[in-house]
Formats: C-alpha cells, sequence, structure tokens
C-alpha cells in the first residue's frame, strides 16, 4: 500500500511590516488552525478549509496510507523570527525522520504558502523543501500546495517533483490545490522518474489588487493559463502571481510547468510567459485616496439598494498589515459616513477596556495606531460584547473557527460603528459582522480591511466596490517601497520602466 507523510508550514512575509511574526502567533492564528502534530492533524485539519484538507480527502480516496508530521500556519505579518522557523522546522522533520523510522515512505506532500521569508533564510520555502530533500534522498517524490501570491524561486523548483498553486485570489480553491498536489504525487509515483520542469519568471511586479482572478486582467490570464495547460498536455502549469512586499531576489511573478517531457513544459511556461507580458499595461491598479473613496461612497450609498465596500487595502492583514490603522475611519468620521461599520481595528488594549466597561457605556479609547504610533482618540459607547469566537461561513474560509479573542462593537460617532478585536483577521467573512449582530448586507457602507479576499463573501452582496489607500504598510504600489535586494532590471511598476531594482 502506498505510503505518504503529510505536513506543513505557511506563512506570508511582508518584509517592511512592523511587527515580526514569532512563535506565539503559530500558536494563535485567529481564523486557522493552530499547531498540529501527528496524533491531532489528520483529525484537526479534515473538515476545515485549509489545502492539506483537500490532500487528506484525495488520499484518502485513493486508499493511501498517510503518515502525519507538523502542521503550522501564522497569520501574515513581518518575517519569522529564526526560532520560531527552527521550532516548527524542527518538529516537521523530527516527526518526518520517526515516520521513515516507521517504514518506507513513497512520498511526501507539504502545505506550504510560498512567500514566507524568515530572518536568516530569505528564500524560506526553498530551503524546507532542501532539507526533506536531504532527508529523503533523490529518489522520493515530493509535492506541495501554494499559495498563488508564492514568490517562486529556482531552489523551490529543484526540490520539489511538483507544485500546485491555487487559481483563484480570493483563494476559494485551497482544498482543491491540495488535492492536486496530493493527485501530482500520486501521479509521480506510477510515473517512476521525474516530470520534466519548465521554471520562468516575468520582469515586471503585478500589485496585489491587479491580482483578483474574479475580474480583468487576471481572470483573463488564468482563462489564457488553462487553454495553453490544455494545448500543451501538461501535468500542471503553475502561475503564481508573487507577493510584492519581499525583499528578495526572487520577489515577483513565477511560472512553473510540469509535464512528461521536456519540449511540452517549455511550450506551456514560455507561452504563457508571452501572455503576462502581452497584457502588463492592463495590471495597472485604480485605487482611490481615503478622502475621495469615503465621499464617493457616501454619494453612492444614497441611491444604492446594496452597501457600498471600501476596501482599506494598505492595512490588510493578509498581506502583513496589524489591522490597526485608523485613517480610513478618521475620514469615516470626518464626512459623518452614517450608516458605516468598519471591520475591523485590532487593538487588544481597546477591546479590554471596553469589556471593563460594560454594554452601553462611553469610553475614551486611544484606538488603534499600535503598529505605526498614530492612534486615534475617541469616545465611544459600547454596543456589544463578545468573545470573539465564531465559525467562519463565507466561500473561503467556511468551516474555520475563528477566535479574535475580546471583541466590541463600539459607535465612536454618531451613525459609525467598529468592530474592535483583541488578534488580528483580514474580514474575509461576513460572520464577523453577524457575531457582533450586525447583518452586513443591510448597511449602507461596509470598510474591510482586506485587498482581495473579501470579494469572495462580499461582492455578492455590494452596490459598489471602491479600494482605497489610506495608511499601512500593504501599500498599493510597491515601487515606492525602499527594495535593496531585488534582483537587477526587475521593474516594480506595470508599463513603467523608469523604477527598477
Amino acid at each position: 500500500m502506498t505510503r505518504i507523510a503529510i505536513g506543513g508550514f505557511l506563512h506570508e512575509s511582508h518584509s517592511f511590516a512592523p511587527i515580526p511574526t514569532t512563535w506565539a502567533d503559530f500558536l494563535s492564528p485567529g481564523g486557522w488552525p493552530a499547531v498540529q502534530r501527528p496524533a491531532t492533524l489528520l483529525d484537526t485539519l479534515r473538515p476545515s478549509a485549509v489545502p492539506a484538507a483537500g490532500a487528506i480527502k484525495a488520499a484518502e480516496a485513493a486508499g493511501v496510507t498517510l503518515a502525519p508530521l507538523s502542521w503550522g500556519f501564522a497569520n501574515p505579518a513581518g518575517p519569522v523570527t529564526a526560532e520560531a522557523f527552527e521550532r516548527l522546522a524542527a518538529l516537521i522533520f523530527h516527526d518526518l525522520q520517526a515516520a521513515l523510522d516507521e517504514g518506507p515512505l513513497d512520498g511526501l506532500y507539504l502545505d506550504l504558502h510560498g512567500a514566507m521569508v524568515a530572518e536568516h533564510f530569505p528564500d524560506a520555502e526553498g530551503e524546507l523543501l532542501r532539507r526533506a530533500r536531504a532527508i529523503l534522498g533523490p529518489d522520493v517524490p515530493i509535492t506541495a500546495s501554494l499559495d498563488p501570491h508564492c514568490n517562486l524561486t529556482a531552489a523551490m523548483v529543484e526540490y520539489a517533483d511538483a507544485l500546485a498553486p491555487f487559481r483563484t485570489y480570493p483563494h476559494v480553491d485551497m482544498k482543491e490545490a491540495g488535492a492536486r498536489a496530493m493527485a501530482l504525487l500520486l501521479d509521480r509515483i506510477r510515473l517512476g522518474r521525474p516530470f520534466a520542469k519548465a521554471f520562468r519568471q516575468l520582469d515586471y511586479l503585478i500589485p496585489i489588487t491587479g491580482q483578483c482572478t474574479l475580474v480583468p486582467p487576471m481572470a483573463d490570464a488564468m482563462a489564457a493559463r488553462a487553454a495553453l495547460a490544455s494545448r500543451t498536455e501538461v501535468a500542471e502549469l503553475g502561475l503564481c502571481f508573487g507577493f510584492p512586499y519581499a525583499d528578495f531576489p526572487d520577489c515577483g511573478v513565477g511560472i512553473a510547468a510540469y509535464a512528461v517531457d521536456q519540449a511540452r513544459a517549455d511550450a506551456a511556461a514560455d507561452g504563457l510567459l508571452a501572455d503576462l507580458k502581452a497584457r502588463e499595461v492592463a495590471f495597472t491598479p485604480d485605487i482611490h485616496a481615503a478622502k475621495e473613496g469615503v465621499a464617493k461612497a457616501i454619494k453612492l450609498a444614497d441611491k444604492a439598494r446594496k452597501p457600498i465596500v471600501l476596501a482599506d487595502t494598505q492595512d490588510n492583514p493578509g498581506g502583513g498589515g496589524h489591522g490597526d490603522t485608523t485613517g480610513l475611519l478618521a475620514e469615516l468620521i470626518a464626512q459623518r459616513a452614517e450608516g458605516a461599520v468598519l471591520a475591523l481595528i485590532n487593538d487588544a488594549e481597546s477591546a479590554a477596556a471596553c469589556h471593563a466597561a460594560g454594554e452601553g457605556a462611553v469610553v475614551a479609547l486611544s484606538l488603534g495606531g499600535k503598529s505605526d504610533g498614530a492612534p486615534l482618540s475617541v469616545q465611544a459607547r459600547v454596543l456589544r460584547l463578545t468573545d470573539g469566537r465564531f465559525m467562519c461561513t463565507g466561500p473561503m474560509a467556511g468551516g474555520n473557527w475563528a477566535d479574535l479573542g475580546p471583541t466590541a462593537l463600539v459607535s465612536p460617532t454618531p451613525g459609525v460603528r467598529v468592530i474592535v478585536t483583541s488578534r488580528k483577521m483580514q474580514a474575509y467573512d461576513q460572520a464577523l459582522f453577524r457575531h457582533v449582530g450586525v447583518e452586513p448586507s443591510t448597511q449602507r457602507i461596509l470598510a474591510l480591511k482586506s485587498s482581495v479576499h473579501f470579494r469572495a463573501d462580499f461582492q455578492p452582496i455590494a452596490e459598489a466596490v471602491l479600494v482605497v489607500a489610506a495608511p499601512g504598510p500593504v501599500v498599493a504600489d510597491p515601487a515606492t517601497l525602499p527594495f535593496t535586494r531585488l534582483r537587477p532590471g526587475l521593474r516594480l511598476r506595470p508599463g513603467d520602466n523608469r523604477r527598477t531594482a
């Protein structure tokens, strides 16, 4: 019987985010499972929304015996500390060696992100795959699922037999990608030899807001990818959009093709690279300044039947933001945006003060601003208190339990409400609102700490979506960041040759 080891290590790292990612962040990751050891991995991840859940289901359906390792996830933030990286890596590879001691392994599946930067390993996934290959030797197949924000590297392609990124952003196919990576692993085992590989990198960065697969140009690029994969008959044609906040040479868009022969792999990779080069100018982002965006939202809401959504993209907790900057909130208050609800402000101190005061109380808060030193002083009425625990219901994270710690719904000025939490979470699920007694579909304006993931659950209920740029580290234009380690010639804006690495 085929025996396959399964583990994972997921983090998306922002080189310029103000707060590093520590071991504690893997132990309490908000809306995702905490660190799992072999005894708990299968039962905990099987009902969840993570990629490994899809891999587990596919393996069990194929009659595979799974050897669980360790698995861990932390929300996006600054680079992973050396301590945190080595602690989780040590668990995974200790478990891998123990699995080998119990008997031969036919393969290894890893649930990875692809955009992790550790303090001492900029290409963190490349290092993880190198260690796995060193333990297993050259002949045991290894595959991994990846987030499409992966900054794909030559080392990752070298040490893995195949890599399978999600096809969607918002990520509504995470389990499908895990299942595809497992299917590729089983195909590789049956083939009895490695796939031919082709690796390509694009010469310009795509801003995070231009990577949404629900709308052009990325929707069209992904359709072209599918057509190329079918025409060239490759086993996998993976497109990684890149995470344009990682300061290391391989930051950016990457392509990996896998086929039974080199000609097919090269044809698929070269075809997709040419397609992306032809679409370059279409990836220029459409962003509103916060003041302009709020004014437009108020005007649209006066005639709308559904909510106007404001996406606070630059403080996106899913991109390394802390979820606590107050620029958009200040603008909502200044313009008296009646019927606006902001999700969320991550501020444990303010949440604790609200819980101490009780529902109905008016409390003085120095709200948010813990990450950038710019809190907002308000007198807020406490409307609702919760423990911050709820089950996500949306298409991206449905089935995952969120645990945001003591949480409060407050009103810092008449007509404007804010969800204040003790832990950060990207605002991609309507359950975040409902657990504090707010029905999102009936609000005039929803302000969300998110760049794109919110679209999966909120775009269907929105009259209009406006992406706004208020203060925060997840800048809408990566060319404004102080990069020092990118590869020479990489252009930092689509269609602009003036700003290169």
